[in-house]
């Protein structure tokens, strides 16, 4: 695998109009932006390159992670931000289904309650599980088994395995998915990254077909992976959970591979 951008040829394809861009771990770690981010966006917009922002994070509603970027230095709308509860809370509207129990942080409930869902403890049409953190207790993951072996269906805001933080890698909501899933003998339904229709509503907003899209995020499978099953460019880069060793285990081969986002610069 390249070890930087500078080593591969063409660097952005030229029918690329827009990024869709991954946020922890690429805009910032922890509590910390990483260098250079913010300018290369800057230089995107003077390009006229356009983005969105597709996370697989499940512990803020959108407003929140708005308000989190902003604290951090960055300029970034909430309604150009996609996260996994926006894809479920959608997913229940076609479906005609209003009740759901979450397994997730406390403001996270804040999108389903403005989407007009009914958070319920029992007879649940879907058990929805994010990044709880410490909220995933034996007694929520089993009153979770109950309502699933009920008859409710599991929707996953996101499987990734781990995220990191600057203590190091925590888990995240995918082992625990994978719990129920084998506790019940139910397949979750995945709502964020690297199902197609969460990347889908990021390329209707922008009016694009994936072919004029690059995807640039930290994570080989969600990120890179899932954006050229649908046909998009998959740029990694080298920060926040970025392992050399699992990289090249995946057997992906990457468009672009960049020490961060802001080395994307030179190169668009």
């Amino acid at each position: 695998m390249p070890s930087d951008a500078s080593q591969i040829s063409p660097p952005i394809h030229s029918k690329v109009k827009a990024f869709l861009i991954d946020l922890d771990g690429v805009l910032y770690v922890g509590s910390h932006p990483i260098p250079g981010v913010r300018e290369c966006l800057e230089r995107m917009d003077d390009l006229g390159y356009r983005y969105r922002f597709v996370s697989n994070s499940t512990r803020r509603c959108r407003e929140s992670v708005a308000e989190r970027l902003a604290g951090l230095g960055y300029d970034i709308p909430a309604r150009l931000i996609f996260t996994p509860p926006l894809a479920a809370i959608e997913h229940m509207k076609r479906m005609g289904k209003k009740n759901c129990y979450l397994l997730s942080t406390i403001d996270v409930q804040r999108d389903f309650l403005r989407a007009d869902m009914s958070i319920v403890d029992n007879e649940a049409d879907y058990v929805i599980v994010g990044d709880a953190a410490e909220g995933f207790t034996y007694e929520r993951l089993n009153s979770a088994l109950g309502l699933i072996l009920d008859g409710a269906d599991i929707l996953a805001l996101e499987m990734d395995r781990y995220w990191k933080q600057p203590q190091g890698l925590s888990l995240s909501a995918g082992p625990f998915v994978a719990a129920l899933e084998y506790a019940t003998g139910k397949k979750a339904e995945l709502m964020g990254k690297p199902s197609r229709q969460f990347f889908q509503m990021a390329l209707d907003d922008l009016g694009l077909g994936p072919g004029d899209v690059a995807m640039v995020g930290d994570d080989i499978h969600s990120d890179v992976l899932g954006a050229q099953e649908m046909g998009m460019q998959g740029i990694l880069v080298k920060t926040g959970k970025y392992r050399a060793d699992v990289a090249k285990l995946s057997g992906a081969k990457p468009d672009m591979v960049c020490q961060s986002l802001a080395s994307l610069i030179r190169h668009i």
